[in-house]
């Protein structure tokens, strides 16, 4: 009985970081994937392994982060989709107050860069968050996010001016 406890346990915790932070690593994945049907897969097999894994996975909400992202890179890869030139058709599930000249901006970014800027100023997460998300460590995360402020500023130019 104890372990018929524990898989109850377990499916309401995941239930709680679905509904916590499901709808943020969607718009997330969306914005580096540039393609709503991509982002709802990629959340929902993120999810529904976590779920067959259970209380194997020692870190769920960074596991089902990186785990979301790793099947977005697959399903742009296979579909050989590229996300700077999505056509950003899907923006009406972005937030209200998306700025288009900014996601195309981001959409031309590599990959690492991309999921570093996406994570840090769109999901509003920490460096070692980042890190732990993405499967990679603190310095490689800084780096990326560096190398992608600076490429945002020469395609997006001065804005304050």
């Amino acid at each position: 009985m104890d372990t018929a406890l524990a898989v109850v346990d377990a499916q309401s915790d995941i239930e709680a970081l679905y509904r916590a932070d499901a709808d943020r690593l969607w718009r997330a994945v969306f914005a580096f994937a540039g393609d709503a049907e991509i982002a709802s897969d990629a959340v929902a097999e993120a999810y529904a392994q976590l779920l067959r894994r259970g209380a194997a996975v020692r870190d769920p909400a960074a596991w089902v982060w990186r785990t979301a992202f790793k099947v977005t890179r697959g399903a742009l890869k296979s579909r050989g989709s590229d996300p700077a030139g999505s056509a950003l058709t899907d923006l009406e599930h972005a937030d209200a107050y998306v700025d288009h000249d900014l996601l195309t901006a981001i959409r031309q970014l590599p990959d690492g860069q991309r999921a570093a800027v996406i994570l840090f100023y769109y999901a509003d997460l920490p460096i070692r968050q980042i890190a732990d998300r993405l499967g990679t460590n603190s310095l490689a995360v800084r780096a990326n996010l560096s190398r992608g402020r600076r490429r945002l500023r020469e395609l997006l130019g001065d804005r304050d001016g």
